[in-house]
């Protein structure tokens, strides 16, 4: 049974709810609640039309689209972008244009995908040593450079 998520949705957009376009899709797709023109290099928040309230124990996360990513340069600098479960404000979405030319969102153009996931919260457990591994403190490429 899916986890029921409360939305509130903005009068002057009554369709924004946000949708899996698969059955077997992760992310929900959100849609501009307004039209805005990115330029090359331009950052900006683009407003949604709905408020959520996240379920205790869980985040809501803002991804870019893949498309999006491939076609026209468009990311979420932040991604995921969270949405913590005290969070009652309006769902925006920064996006940034990473290519050559201005990008135009229209009002109800599909910007992002929105992931509901479990949140684990933990307990810091002060020690002297680590448990070791085979990599130990390896970094950046330790693992391989394939």
């Amino acid at each position: 049974m899916p986890t029921r998520l409360r939305v509130a949705i903005s009068a002057e957009t009554p369709d924004c709810i946000p949708q899996y376009a698969t059955d077997l899709a992760s992310g929900m797709d959100l849609r501009a609640n307004e039209c805005v023109e990115i330029p090359p290099g331009g950052r900006v928040a683009v407003g949604t039309g709905i408020r959520i309230a996240v379920p205790e124990g869980y985040e809501a996360q803002v991804r870019p689209r893949s498309g999006m990513a491939l076609k026209q340069g468009l990311s979420v600098p932040n991604a995921p972008g969270t949405i913590d479960a005290d969070y009652r404000g309006e769902v925006k979405v920064i996006l940034i244009n990473l290519g050559r030319e201005p990008v135009k969102i229209a009002k109800g153009d599909r910007i992002a995908q929105l992931v509901v996931a479990p949140v684990v919260k933990v307990e810091w457990e002060p020690c002297a040593e680590l448990p070791g591994t085979d990599r130990g403190d390896g970094g950046f490429g330790s693992t391989g450079t394939t």
